[in-house]
């Protein structure tokens, strides 16, 4: 799968690195691996950026074990950077009481962007939030906002095109499920993760729905639960990548 995805070209935008469950020694193979990864050359000129995987079981999870799995990745022996920031994995999508949920992932992302810094001062570091689904909008909050990135959707390419879609990516108190574009001045801010898509024309109706729908980052894939991420699409990379390109 690597091998396939380090060949394409061009090369995906974001690649999301997760060995043992983010939790497994970030070592000289994986960083290899991450270096080669970032060499690649997107549609858009752009290196690729890798990013580490950390669970964080909706805010529950202890912030210092949160922090230890982020140190994994960003703290290597030989004091250089190999990834490009980090994919926090099973995100809240509420505020919490008094935006206390809201405010932990906005202290997990100071805690990167701190990390990143203290090893390259001038890095800009890449931060995502997948809750999976529409997020509440007090996430994007200026001052406040917790990623550069969220995952607003991570479900069946049946669910996608059905009834599974929100109507939105991000939702508030009084206006419900928006879109979300007032919120993102870059258009990169969400990002759509379809599985069990059934062949390469779903692929490509996929990609176009899902920046019809307001996403910047969209993924298609035909494998299936209870792990669809750790196989590459039948059809391989290089369609999805340059079917991509062409959209925008």
């Amino acid at each position: 799968m690597l091998a396939d995805l380090t060949a394409t070209g061009p090369a995906a935008s974001v690649v999301v690195l997760n060995p043992g469950n983010g939790d497994a020694p970030f070592d000289a193979a994986w960083r290899a691996r991450a270096d080669v990864l970032r060499g690649g050359t997107t549609a858009t000129g752009e290196k690729t950026k890798v990013l580490g995987y950390v669970h964080t079981d909706h805010g529950n999870r202890d912030a210092a074990a949160v922090k230890a799995s982020v140190d994994n990745y960003l703290k290597a022996p030989d004091g250089r950077l190999h990834v490009d920031g980090i994919f926090f994995d099973v995100v809240s999508r509420d505020c919490g009481p008094g935006n206390a949920t809201r405010d932990h992932y906005a202290e997990l992302r100071g805690y990167v962007e701190d990390a990143m810094h203290a090893v390259d001062p001038v890095v800009s570091a890449l931060v995502v939030n997948n809750p999976g689904t529409a997020i509440a909008d007090c996430y994007l909050e200026t001052g406040h906002r917790t990623a550069d990135v969220f995952v607003t959707y991570e479900d069946t390419y049946a669910a996608y095109t059905g009834g599974g879609w929100l109507g939105g990516n991000v939702f508030g108190p009084l206006d419900g499920y928006r879109a979300g574009s007032e919120l993102d001045p870059s258009g990169t801010a969400f990002w759509h993760l379809v599985h069990e898509v059934p062949d390469a024309d779903a692929m490509r109706a996929t990609l176009r729905t899902a920046f019809d729908r307001g996403a910047g980052y969209a993924y298609a894939t035909g494998a299936a639960m209870p792990n669809p991420w750790n196989t590459g699409p039948a059809w391989e990379f290089r369609s999805q990548t340059d079917h991509a390109a062409t959209l925008g």
